[in-house]
C-alpha cells in the first residue's frame, strides 16, 4: 500500500519512471492532484492499470494518496521528488564543468592559432 510511506531510494524512483505510461501518470500528478479516474482519462490503459502504476509510483516514494470522501487523490510526494533531485544534483558540478570546457575549447584553440572557427552553413539557394 502507498499510504504516505517514507521516500524510497533513487533506484526505485528511476525504475518506476522508466515506464512511459507511468512517467505520463507521474507528470499528470505533478500538474495537479488527481483521482484515478481523472488520471486514466486519455490514457491507453484501464483504470485498474492506472491504479497499479500509482502503486509502483507510491512504493518508489514519488506519489502519495489522500482520502477525500469516497475518492483517493494522488499527489506528488515532495520527499521522494527531493531525494531524486538530490541524487541528480550530485552530478551537476561535473556536468557544468564539462559544459564549460566544451564551450571554451573552440575559443582556446582559435586564440592559440590566431584563427576564428566559423560554422559552415549551407547556402539558402544551394550549391551553384
Amino acid at each position: 500500500m502507498i499510504a504516505n510511506a517514507p521516500a524510497a531510494s533513487p533506484d526505485l524512483a528511476f525504475t518506476a519512471l522508466a515506464d512511459p505510461t507511468r512517467r505520463e501518470i507521474f507528470e499528470r500528478v505533478a500538474q495537479q492532484p488527481r483521482s484515478v479516474g481523472e488520471l486514466a482519462e486519455g490514457l491507453p490503459v484501464s483504470r485498474p492499470a492506472v491504479s497499479q502504476h500509482l502503486r509502483v509510483l507510491g512504493e518508489a516514494g514519488l506519489v502519495r494518496v489522500t482520502p477525500q470522501g469516497t475518492r483517493r487523490i494522488y499527489r506528488l510526494d515532495p520527499r521522494g521528488v527531493q531525494a531524486l533531485r538530490a541524487y541528480l544534483e550530485r552530478f551537476w558540478p561535473t556536468a557544468l564543468a564539462a559544459f564549460k570546457a566544451e564551450v571554451e575549447r573552440p575559443i582556446a584553440s582559435a586564440a592559440s592559432t590566431g584563427e576564428v572557427e566559423r560554422p559552415v552553413h549551407p547556402s539558402p539557394q544551394g550549391d551553384t
